[in-house]
């Protein structure tokens, strides 16, 4: 059985980078395309992104429904 060796983790991503550049590079890509993404959404909802203009179907809201106050009334 081999001993075990004694790497820091900076090593180990060194000698990764090293081997397989295409993985970590696409990873790394891939973290900050959900990061941007988790950003957008949030942005989208916080700024009521659903209510436009002019939609395909129509919805039919009552008086007392909280939506009503954030219709556009362009």
């Amino acid at each position: 059985m081999a001993a075990a060796s004694r790497r820091t983790l900076g090593q180990l991503l060194q000698q990764g980078w090293c081997e397989i550049p295409e993985v970590f590079a696409s990873t790394g890509l891939a973290l900050a395309g959900i990061a941007m993404a988790t950003v957008g959404c949030y942005n989208y909802v916080k700024s009521d992104g659903d209510n436009r203009r002019y939609k395909n179907t129509f919805v039919i809201l009552r008086s007392d429904d909280p939506k009503v106050k954030r219709i556009r009334k362009d």
